[in-house]
């Protein structure tokens, strides 16, 4: 009898989302970005990286490592569906934002304006790295109840990339 190996989709705790955080940061320093963690949802592997903008800006925000911080990084294993690129009310996963919302919220703000937009933000460093033009990434937000990570989504052929750079805890 043939057998078909399953991949198993595993969900990392809290507390191991905060180990997986810590054995990265001090990597950070000098980096375009750190990959964190690498899981797969729906037969899609995906890299979950952090940059030093993002460790910057979440402890200027005091948010860093902080309980809602550690679950909006765990719900990035939600993965991007295709079939759902726009958050729902009351969804967590990973969702677009696009510039022709009105009006305009502080995510968009954050992404767009102080972000893929700006010079010297960084952008350039991430598509050096991924080998891409910055036009090639979607802007994405990765939803919690009490926070969201903003951050670029690189999608290839057998793998995504998200790269996190910044955090939104406004209502």
């Amino acid at each position: 009898m043939a057998r078909r190996a399953v991949q198993q989709e595993i969900e990392v705790t809290l507390t191991e989302t905060k180990s997986l955080v810590e054995a990265v940061e001090t990597r950070l320093k000098g980096e375009p970005f750190v990959v964190m963690h690498r899981f797969t949802r729906n037969g899609r592997p995906l890299n979950l990286a952090l940059t030093a903008r993002l460790k910057h800006r979440a402890k200027k925000g005091r948010v860093w490592k902080s309980p809602a911080f550690l679950t909006a990084l765990k719900n990035a294993e939600y993965g991007f569906d295709d079939r759902h690129v726009r958050s729902q009310g009351g969804s967590d996963g990973i969702f677009l934002l696009d510039r022709s919302f009105r009006p305009a919220n502080e995510m968009m703000r954050k992404i767009f304006g102080r972000y893929l937009d700006k010079l010297s933000s960084g952008i350039e460093d991430i598509t050096n790295a991924l080998g891409v033009e910055a036009t090639a990434l979607l802007a994405v937000r990765v939803v919690s109840h009490n926070m969201r990570l903003l951050g670029v989504l690189h999608r290839e052929a057998s793998q995504d990339w998200l790269v996190l750079v910044d955090y939104d805890d406004t209502k």
